[in-house]
């Protein structure tokens, strides 16, 4: 049993990167493996990220998958300006409230020589007329375009997702869980009714879960935001919350429900079914880069990544075992067949017959880049018409016969999809408790980590209290929380279902 504070190691297997363990240190391990791994590395610029060709890859297979799903429920993609100006942001009090501290803001708009000659200066005369936000994200500058697009209910529901970059300034930063810039998608639509725009807030919410768990055999728990923890400008924030292996939660995505703040804000009117004038119903909702974080963190060991058939670069990597050139040539010989019928299966394979690396040393690189199936095959398999198979997810080692090699792969595959979502499952069931008391709920928060499930008595005040004395917040109010009578954890004040706590990301 794997849990959170006794993670198995075995120090006799540690990858030839010679990366800090979980147990030792799970920050240093996650930044070492992010960096070495070649997934992204720090910038030039402070707070900023550089996505490794590997990495973006990974978040290509992200972005396409998810494009698709969008698409297929209607939604079209465009794209809307970087620069937002500041009067926009004045327009929804709880918005530019909720990013004032984050923004970046743009006042000139030229440079010009010092006068010594020494470098490039501001021009004082370049002052803009009005200061430009740099998008932190793109709810008043979409709201204030959709006021032209939309005139009557012909016009909706407007379906609109943009993929795009965004700056918010951190001061704490860390790869792609929380970097100054990064790179997401942002839904936003627009609805005749209420009931309208909170269906799809929801459906979003669902492919967002459908995607974290089939996609990046992630299990999440779906749920409602509390109030300390909404999206600033949302009646209702919906999200999906994970479990990473050091018992902290990740939120990982979210889905809101804006009512009719911004259409207001925006004067955003449509002529209804009955001739009047009614403000729209909006939604937005968004996942990032941040999802890379979550993979990770989520499945990666003290060997590198683990990575989900599903998204990764290379599925199958084939490394021949020779001494000479003539023997390669006969590798490659009986190894072609099985290429061309992975490929056939839409399977990306590499054949590395690089004789710069030993074959111990591509195995080590392959197991700390995450390809999920490595094979190897040298002349005495070729006499006896087998090839040896390794699996990342649990590293098992098998003999198969070359005859059915390419269905049997296949197979192999799926069932390192399920397998690793199906350990992160139990991980995430075997560190989520219930408490009852208030020393409880400490003991499990500051001891063992992990979700907790109490009662809360619903109020702000409250879920203040307990952030400020265990740094753990409500995840979320979650979607299938049965009604169960009790009594707050913190204020013994009567509760009518359980939250979801955790300390966080």
């Amino acid at each position: 049993m794997e849990t959170i504070h006794n993670i198995i190691l075995n120090h006799n297997q540690l990858v030839m990167a010679n990366l800090t363990t979980r147990l030792e240190d799970y920050s240093k391990w996650y930044n070492e493996l992010v960096v070495k791994a070649g997934l992204a590395e720090t910038s030039a610029v402070r707070g900023c990220m550089v996505i490794k060709p590997y990495g973006f890859s990974i978040w290509e297979k992200m972005r396409d998958e998810l494009d698709k799903q969008f698409k297929a429920t209607g939604h079209q993609n465009a794209y809307f300006p970087l620069f937002i100006p500041k009067s926009f942001f004045e327009k929804e009090a709880k918005h530019v409230e909720g990013f004032a501290k984050e923004a970046a803001v743009v006042t000139h708009y030229r440079l010009k020589a010092k006068p010594d000659g020494s470098g490039l200066m501001v021009d004082p005369e370049a002052k803009l007329e009005e200061e430009l936000i740099v998008r932190p994200t793109s709810e008043t500058i979409i709201w204030n375009t959709y006021k032209n697009w939309i005139q009557s209910y012909r016009d909706l529901p407007l379906l609109i997702n943009q993929w795009a970059n965004v700056v918010r300034w951190e001061m704490r930063t860390r790869l792609f869980l929380r970097t100054a810039e990064f790179l997401w998608q942002e839904g936003h639509t627009a609805h005749e009714t209420k009931e309208d725009a909170i269906q799809e807030a929801e459906l979003m919410l669902d492919i967002y879960k459908n995607f974290a768990e089939n996609f990046l055999a992630i299990p999440v728990h779906t749920g409602v935001k509390s109030e300390g923890e909404r999206f600033a400008g949302a009646d209702e924030t919906y999200a999906i919350e994970a479990l990473m292996q050091d018992g902290k939660a990740l939120q990982a995505g979210t889905s809101h429900f804006l009512g009719q703040n911004f259409a207001k804000a925006f004067d955003v009117k449509y002529l209804d079914r009955n001739g009047r004038q009614e403000y729209v119903w909006a939604t937005s909702w968004g996942v990032s880069t941040r999802l890379m974080g979550a993979l990770v963190m989520s499945h990666s060991d003290d060997k590198g990544l683990v990575l989900p058939p599903k998204l990764a670069p290379i599925h199958v990597v084939i490394v021949p075992i020779f001494r000479k050139p003539e023997q390669l040539e006969i590798i490659k010989e009986k190894v072609n067949p099985i290429i061309e019928g992975l490929q056939a299966k839409g399977l990306v394979v590499k054949f590395d017959e690089d004789s710069k690396q030993s074959p111990g040393w591509k195995f080590a690189e392959y197991e700390l880049k995450g390809v999920p199936v490595r094979l190897a095959i040298g002349q005495r398999d070729i006499e006896n018409n087998s090839v040896e198979v390794v699996r990342r997810d649990t590293l098992e080692k098998k003999i198969y016969s070359q005859d059915n090699i390419v269905e049997d792969i296949a197979k192999l595959l799926d069932d390192i999809q399920q397998n690793i979502f199906d350990k992160a499952l139990k991980f995430r069931e075997e560190n989520t408790r219930k408490v009852e008391t208030w020393d409880e709920f400490k003991d499990v928060i500051e001891n063992k980590g992990g979700f907790v499930l109490a009662h809360w008595d619903g109020t702000k005040e409250t879920e203040e209290r307990i952030q400020e004395e265990t740094r753990a917040t409500i995840r979320v109010i979650p979607t299938d929380a049965p009604e169960e009578e009790g009594k707050c954890v913190f204020s013994g004040k009567p509760s009518m279902r359980r939250v979801l706590f955790a300390k966080s990301y």
